[in-house]
């Protein structure tokens, strides 16, 4: 497998497999004091997705910057989900929670983009979410808010599910 190349500007893959995409959510340098001074390892945080509903994320630890982004690539694609989603939005409201971080997602209607912040809004666009509105609560830790958003991501059901479980029938949609 060829190794991922980001861009600096988007923090975007150029990997060999198009229908994936990479984004670097963060990255932290740790500092180990030794004899001789200070020894900086260095940790990531990448979400990788299809654009079409499977989305995962990834964290790796390295000396150096583009070993630790590697790592963690290759572990978020180790470990991505289907999430249902409404044709460019969530199809209902969610709120989920990971750790401290918690955060609320609404479905928006067409145009609206992408409202979210940091993390949140990485996964989302992983995920292929055209339209929604997501505020995140609580604390601000990108891996807490990344989890909380997959947390959240995973617990949306189509729309037919929750109507066969109300009882109620699905009526088609009239064109215009």
């Amino acid at each position: 497998m060829a190794a991922a190349t980001l861009s600096p500007a988007t923090g975007e893959s150029s990997d060999s497999r198009p229908d994936t995409i990479e984004k670097v959510v963060h990255i932290n340098r740790c500092a180990k004091v030794v004899k001789g001074g200070r020894r900086f390892s260095f940790s990531a945080l990448v979400v990788a997705g299809d654009q079409q509903g499977k989305v995962g994320w990834g964290f790796g630890k390295a000396n150096e910057v583009a070993d630790a982004i590697k790592k963690a690539t290759e572990a978020s694609r180790k470990n991505m989900n289907r999430v249902h989603l409404d044709e460019a939005t969530i199809p209902h409201e969610v709120l989920g929670e990971h750790g401290g971080g918690c955060i609320l997602l609404k479905p928006a209607g067409p145009g609206t983009g992408i409202i979210a912040g940091g993390g949140a809004r990485a996964v989302l666009e992983a995920a292929g979410v055209k339209d929604v509105i997501g505020k995140s609560l609580g604390s601000s830790n990108h891996a807490n808010v990344v989890k909380a958003t997959l947390a959240a991501l995973g617990a949306l059901r189509p729309k037919d599910e929750i109507l066969r479980a109300r009882g109620k029938e699905i009526k088609e949609k009239k064109a215009l």
